[in-house]
């Protein structure tokens, strides 16, 4: 990928490999715009997210590799922040970086794409969990507090999927994640999951290019071997709805490249 947005550091505690050893698999795969976005912290879940004390040690890692490596790529540094009411933090929220994720892990206190609670699917009206993580999504964008939509349709992860039609579920997030001027992602770690395609679906990417509304590319590589993977394949699909370009964020400026 050109641009490659989300990609994790061992702070989260459930990824590994050095900050370095990123970005030299990104450069060998021939990225020009590579940015971590590791899990903010949040006094909810915290064994699966860093600290809010590591936050500078996290900022430190990726500015010293901006420096090592400012003639062979250009690095990024943000965050990817749980939309979870109640539990985010300002201080988060306002901390200098290049751009915000956020994303929706959680219904109420379920960690729905957690393997470990797979089980709480069985028995529920699979339409209605999409409503509920839909209108969370359209909370979220409707926040004015992000950047980017991380995984759109995530819930999809272990391929428990509504009966309904999607684009009628998600329509009213669209349209928030439209009006809020956010851009959403082409996440290549749905390839890695049972379900076995990006977030989102080719269905909704329709909807969004018909919306005109940007996109950007992501890895979400928890370890230096998946960065880049599933390159030709997210860029395929995008560029099948119509895509030619991608954003890039600096300071949390948004510009568009051709990828």
């Amino acid at each position: 990928m050109k641009v490659d947005l989300h990609n994790h550091t061992v702070l989260c505690n459930h990824a590994s490999g050095t900050v370095n050893e990123y970005v030299e698999a990104a450069i060998a795969c021939g990225t020009e715009f590579f940015g971590f976005s590791d899990h903010a912290p949040m006094h909810y879940d915290p064994k699966y997210r860093m600290t809010f004390e590591q936050m500078e040690l996290y900022e430190f890692w990726v500015r010293e590799a901006q420096q090592r490596y400012e003639d062979q790529i250009t690095v990024l540094l943000g965050y990817e922040i749980d939309f979870l009411p109640g539990y985010m933090e300002e201080s988060v929220l306002k901390r200098p970086c290049d751009y915000l994720i956020g994303s929706v892990h959680f219904i109420d206190d379920w960690g729905f794409d957690n393997p470990e609670f797979i089980g709480r699917y069985e028995g529920v009206d699979i339409d209605d969990v999409y409503r509920r993580y839909f209108g969370l999504v359209e909370t979220m964008a409707k926040s004015g507090k992000f950047d980017i939509v991380g995984h759109l349709d995530l819930l999809k992860v272990f391929k428990y999927l509504p009966t309904q039609d999607i684009r009628m579920l998600a329509k009213e997030a669209l349209n928030a994640i439209k009006n809020a001027n956010m851009t959403v992602e082409v996440n290549v770690s749905g390839y890695r999951k049972p379900i076995i395609e990006a977030y989102p679906s080719p269905l909704l990417l329709q909807e969004i290019i018909e919306r005109e509304i940007p996109i950007t590319f992501g890895s979400d590589a928890h370890n230096p071997e998946q960065v880049g993977l599933f390159t030709q394949e997210v860029e395929t699909l995008a560029r099948s709805v119509g895509y030619d370009k991608c954003a890039v964020y600096r300071g949390r400026d948004r510009d568009m490249i051709k990828f």
